[in-house]
Order: structure tokens, then C-alpha cells, then sequence
């Protein structure tokens, strides 16, 4: 399984970009598939996940400014980043989960493919 991420960028403060997140290998609809992001001397942390059935969770540092949507026929996760701000400058990192729980989603162990990163740099 190999998750590839684009979409990543120089963008100013208040910009928007959007990240995709592009399976092969397995097709996606079977799973849950999230976004993380790791800023340099962090952990990596949630940032977003979407349910097989759609079911969208977001990190409150996030909600109301980030969208995730998937679109199985193509196996692509989507991450539309709107309202940028300098916080959140960081490699951002998709993920897919068989998981059966879903406020576990949140957790980095329940994920066991991942992508190899985009780097998001947001300027003044």
C-alpha cells in the first residue's frame, strides 16, 4: 500500500491550499483516512479524519477552517485548508485505518499505512 500527498506550499497568513492524498494498492473505501501533522520538534498530531461513511472529524485547532471529503473512484482523500495561519506551517502526513472505533480515530496508532508528507509553510 503506498499513500502518496500533494498539494503542499508557500502560502501567506489567511491563504488557502488544498492537499490530496492518493492510494494505491488498496482501494479506500473499506477504510478510514485521516491527515496528520508533525512542526518541527513536535509530535505528530491529529488534524483531520473521514469515516468510511463519511463521517467527518477535525481537531479543534481546525474546525471551521479545514474541510476533509474523499471520493472513492479515484482513492484520493482531500484536505481543503482555508483561513491559514502561521500554526499551521507543518509536514502534513495522510493515513488509513481498518480501525472498527471511531473516537478512536484521533490516535496515531490506529493508522497503519502512511503517506510520506507534504510540507505546508505558511508566510506573514
Amino acid at each position: 500500500v503506498q499513500l502518496q500527498a500533494s498539494g503542499g506550499g508557500l502560502v501567506q497568513a489567511g491563504g488557502s491550499l488544498r492537499l490530496v492524498c492518493t492510494a494505491s494498492g488498496r482501494p479506500i473505501n473499506n477504510y478510514h483516512m485521516a491527515w496528520f501533522r508533525q512542526a518541527p520538534g513536535k509530535e505528530r498530531e491529529f488534524v483531520s479524519a473521514i469515516t468510511r461513511s463519511r463521517s467527518p472529524l477535525y481537531a479543534d485547532s481546525v474546525k471551521g477552517r479545514f474541510t476533509i471529503s474523499r471520493d472513492n473512484a479515484k482513492n484520493t482523500v482531500y484536505l481543503q485548508m482555508n483561513n491559514l495561519k502561521h500554526e499551521d506551517a507543518a509536514v502534513y502526513y495522510c493515513a488509513t485505518s481498518p480501525g472498527l472505533i471511531i473516537s478512536s480515530l484521533p490516535l496515531k496508532e490506529q493508522y497503519d499505512y502512511w503517506g510520506q508528507g507534504t510540507q505546508v509553510t505558511v508566510s506573514s
